[in-house]
């Protein structure tokens, strides 16, 4: 005899949201309704809709400004459903919507590591050889409840944290994948999830991404890879002007007697840092556009002046 199919209601945005939101549908689970955002003016969408996919598919959706309306609970509760998910969903949700069935969140990170805000960028930045996504019980409490699925992914040396999040997103999908029969059924494991290890991380802004040149060439690189673009940038300040690294590589000694910071050596720009190495620049923006060796040599050389 068939079981009836579930039905869920799906909070979700970004690459993570569409692709989980799709083996959801894919396994015939009945999204009754999507939660998801408006994209904002002011940042760089580089990623898919959610709100084009339900369009798409014919699934109702909303874009609720404040998770705690009561109107958002009353449509979580009018749709009626067995299990609720959130696959990069930004806002944390309520204990009142918490209680109206079981719930879980997608994770970028190899849970207990990376709670919070930005797992992926923090990743990068702190130098990790892994990471990925977990599936995990949602709690009042974020990224605090029992892991029900992970998938890691390899961070390689030069890897950016836009090209970690195409695995993470991956990740996700392939997690979701192989745990939703057992969750549907209701057999799916809920493994601890150790809250003395690792730690929380806030989101990040793009003031961040200023370059301190006394830190070592891998500390820089570090940086430049968790937040170059489509992210705003590792940067720095000289005089009037704001240099933005597009892309950049672990270079080799500096020459001697260099200062950290921004230099021309040779035809090649580059980053003297405080360790007496340097960061191969191979592109370079100056004040939102691109500039060369000879360009920038004469604009540092003006601000020294």
């Amino acid at each position: 005899m068939n079981q009836p199919r579930k039905r869920a209601v799906v909070f979700a945005y970004h690459n993570v949201g569409v692709r989980c939101l799709k083996v959801l549908l894919a396994a015939n689970v009945d999204v009754a309704l999507v939660v998801t955002h408006e994209d904002s003016a002011t940042e760089n969408i580089w990623f898919e809709s959610v709100q084009s996919l339900c369009e798409t598919e014919g699934i109702p959706f909303i874009t609720p400004d404040d998770p705690k309306s009561p109107a958002l609970l009353q449509a979580v509760q009018a749709a009626r459903p067995d299990l609720m998910f959130s696959f990069y969903y930004r806002h944390m949700l309520p204990q009142a919507v918490l209680d109206v069935a079981p719930a879980y969140n997608m994770h970028g990170s190899l849970l207990p590591a990376y709670r919070g805000r930005a797992p992926v960028n923090w990743a990068v930045l702190h130098g990790e050889r892994e990471t990925g996504a977990s599936l995990h019980a949602m709690t009042a409490k974020p990224d605090a409840g029992r892991i029900v699925a992970q998938q890691a992914v390899p961070i390689l040396p030069d890897d950016t944290a836009f090209e970690v999040f195409g695995k993470v997103t991956v990740a996700a999908e392939l997690a979701l994948y192989r745990v939703l029969p057992a969750l549907l059924d209701g057999s799916a494991p809920r493994l601890p999830n150790d809250l003395a290890q690792g730690g929380y991380f806030g989101g990040r802004k793009p003031e961040d991404g200023r370059i301190d040149w006394t830190k070592a060439a891998q500390d820089v690189y570090n940086l430049h890879r968790a937040v170059a673009p489509p992210y705003p940038g590792a940067f720095t300040d000289v005089g009037p002007r704001r240099y933005t690294i597009e892309r950049a590589r672990l270079g080799g000694p500096a020459p001697d007697g260099a200062s950290p910071g921004l230099a021309v050596v040779g035809d090649a720009i580059v980053g003297v840092c405080g360790d007496g190495r340097t960061i191969a620049i191979h592109g370079l923006l100056a004040d939102g556009l691109r500039i060369g060796p000879g360009e920038l040599r004469q604009q540092l050389a003006g601000a020294k002046g």
